[in-house]
């Protein structure tokens, strides 16, 4: 069992008591910073936001059927207060407990039922090489990126291709996707970038990074871009677990050489993941 299944077994298994992402990480068997990019690379949403989701989905339930006493939902739901309780309500469905309670249904909210894992993952993974790359600088355009906005990356391709010309001291003709700054809630800077020699003339417009001397495992992702999240899931959710390494706290990305064509998303491009013993 993966570290998503298992995260999810005992998130539907544990619905009804408090959980923090430590414990659902320990359940999985792997790190905070781990369980959060493999669930959100396996499920498409970050962890405590299922978590969140999965509570407030049973809690209107539970109104529709004409639960009397809010105060023991929202306890149940782990909300210290009716009142935190009915704000995150609110701007989950829109619409407050009371007025569920008085309608008797739910078929207007948008619930999160359990997931079940499917197939998502790729039925082979070629075995990546390992590679220990020096220090480098990446300048382009940055978005902060989650689950839900993740369809932005390659509208913000699109415009990269449209300004790399006004990015200053430019090496070589590699092009980077750089994942960097991630936090719990499974939020990400994303650069759309190329290496540079310097910072020292970039237009504030642009993103800047540093990517450290670190050490790589190196993927081959050989089909169409679009299928990058099946490679990706695959990785942490079954090659990682399996390969007995940890993922460093570390920028990871994309790299895309001469054969990668961006106007079709054809010629495949490398994903270079951070590893540690």
């Amino acid at each position: 069992m993966n570290p998503a299944q298992r995260a999810l077994w005992y998130i539907e298994s544990h619905l009804a008591e408090p959980m923090t992402l430590d414990e659902i990480a320990a359940v999985a068997g792997v790190s905070r910073f781990h369980i959060v990019r493999a669930f959100a690379a396996a499920v498409g949403l970050p962890v405590m936001r299922y978590v969140r989701a999965r509570r407030l989905t049973e809690a209107a339930r539970s109104l529709a059927k004409g639960a009397p006493d809010i105060l023991s939902l929202a306890l149940e739901a782990d909300y210290g207060s009716h009142e935190a309780f009915t704000r995150a309500f609110r701007d989950h469905f829109g619409t407050t407990p009371e007025a569920v309670r008085a309608a008797t249904c739910v078929s207007q909210l948008k619930l999160q039922e359990p997931i079940l894992m499917d197939s998502t993952m790729l039925d082979t993974l070629a075995p990546p090489r390992f590679e220990t790359a020096k220090a480098f600088l990446v300048a382009g355009l940055a978005e902060r990126i989650s689950c839900d906005n993740g369809a932005m990356i390659p509208g913000l391709w699109q415009r990269f291709h449209q300004e790399v010309a006004d990015i200053p001291a430019r090496v070589g003709h590699v092009a980077y996707g750089v994942c960097c700054n991630g936090d719990d809630a499974g939020n990400f800077d994303y650069i759309a970038g190329v290496e540079v020699a310097d910072f020292s003339d970039l237009p504030r417009r642009f993103g800047r990074i540093r990517i450290p001397e670190q050490r790589y495992a190196v993927f081959r992702h050989s089909d169409h871009v679009a299928s990058i999240r099946r490679t990706v899931n695959t990785i942490w959710n079954q090659w990682l677990p399996a390969s007995g390494l940890r993922a460093a706290d570390a920028p990871n990305f994309e790299r895309y050489d001469e054969t990668f064509d961006p106007a079709t998303g054809n010629g495949g491009f490398e994903i270079w993941l951070p590893v540690r013993e």
